[in-house]
């Protein structure tokens, strides 16, 4: 299986059912502060939606809705860590991307085999309040060495202007959350975001493969 190299994160099923006929072919759903069951049919939605357009949906946080609607990849922060179950996520198939800010955390996440490693916020963000600062470019080239074959996700503050600075650090796959959501056009800007990292003469890498 591979990964897209664009990588937009929405919090609901309407963003879904916008972006993916745009020919988007990864996309996470990450929504907070809502209840259970309003999640559970945000994402079984949402996963309808990209099995149609054969796009990947990544699940954040919600991995026991996400293996009970047969979705196919979730996303784990560190402190999701605690208390998933790593042993019935793999058992169900399910494809797993966990966030890294800081060597302790990437041993951790090393340490459970994902699919992918994020590693943020690469540039100042104004998503969530985070105690770490910028890692900047060079982190993202040293996290690359250090994770090997498993896919690189380059995570905050990341636009379309950024996005080539990141892939030639090392990072197979770019995440962009605010510069799509709050953009005045989302449509042109996903369009322009897939154009930079599709297009053979940006400079692109082509989609991420798995580890072995």
């Amino acid at each position: 299986m591979t990964f897209d190299p664009f990588y937009p994160i929405v919090d609901s099923a309407d963003w879904v059912a916008r972006l993916v006929p745009l020919g988007v072919k990864l996309i996470q759903l990450r929504i907070k502060d809502r209840d259970p069951e309003t999640v559970r049919a945000e994402v079984r939605r949402a996963e309808a939606l990209c099995r149609k357009a054969d796009c990947l949906l990544v699940v954040n946080d919600y991995w026991q809705i996400a293996i009970e609607e047969a979705c196919r990849c979730v996303h784990l922060g560190q402190e999701d860590l605690d208390e998933a179950d790593l042993g019935a996520i793999r058992a169900a198939g399910l494809r797993l991307g966990l966030s890294s800010h800081d060597h302790a955390e990437l041993d951790r996440a090393l340490a459970a085999r994902p699919d992918y490693i994020a590693l943020g916020p690469v540039y100042p963000t104004i998503l969530k309040k985070m105690k770490w600062t910028e890692q900047g470019l060079d982190r993202v080239s040293e996290w690359k060495r250090l994770v090997g074959t498993i896919p690189l996700v380059a995570i905050g503050g990341m636009s379309v202007e950024r996005a080539p600075g990141a892939f030639a650090a090392g990072a197979d796959i770019v995440s962009a959350v605010t510069d799509i959501t709050l953009n005045a056009d989302p449509d042109a800007r996903v369009r322009a975001w897939l154009d930079v990292t599709r297009n053979p003469g940006s400079g692109a890498p082509a989609p991420a493969g798995q580890p072995a």
